[in-house]
C-alpha cells in the first residue's frame, strides 16, 4: 500500500555530514506524517524527526536538536545530518503514518502513530 525507500547512508567521520532521502509512493496522502527513526545495535528503535506530526512544526528528538534538519520536496523527505557523532551510528528507517487499518509494527512519535517502514539505510560515524 505504501512504499518507502531510504538512501544516502554511509560511513563518515565524527563532525561530518550526511543527507538521507526517503522516496514516498503508494496509497498515502500528502497530509500524513513522515518520520525518521533509527536503531543502533543492541538498542531500542527511537524516533529522530518527523514532519506533519506536530501540529504544523517539525518534531525533533532532544538527542539531535540543533544538528539535524528535516525537510520535504515533492514525494521525498530529507534528513540533513550535521556534526555527526559516533552515537549517531545506527540503521535509519523512514516511516509513514499508520492508516486506519494498517497491520504490523506501530510506533508513536510526535503526535502520530507510524506504521509503514522502509528497508533502512546504514549510517556509521567513526571517531
Amino acid at each position: 500500500e505504501v512504499r518507502l525507500v531510504e538512501s544516502g547512508g554511509g560511513l563518515v567521520q565524527a563532525g561530518g555530514s550526511l543527507r538521507l532521502s526517503c522516496a514516498v509512493s503508494g496509497s498515502i496522502s500528502d497530509s500524513h506524517a513522515i518520520g525518521w527513526f533509527r536503531q543502533a545495535p543492541g538498542k531500542e528503535r527511537e524516533g529522530v524527526s518527523c514532519v506533519r506530526c506536530n501540529g504544523g512544526s517539525p518534531y525533533y528528538a532532544d538527542s539531535i536538536k540543533g544538528r539535524f534538519t528535516i525537510s520535504s520536496a515533492g514525494n521525498t523527505v530529507y534528513l540533513q545530518m550535521n556534526d555527526l557523532k559516533p552515537e549517531d551510528t545506527a540503521v535509519y528507517y523512514c516511516a509513514a503514518e499508520a492508516g486506519r487499518y494498517t497491520y504490523g509494527s506501530k510506533w508513536y512519535f510526535g503526535r502520530k502513530l507510524f506504521g509503514f517502514w522502509g528497508q533502512g539505510t546504514q549510517v556509521t560515524v567513526s571517531s
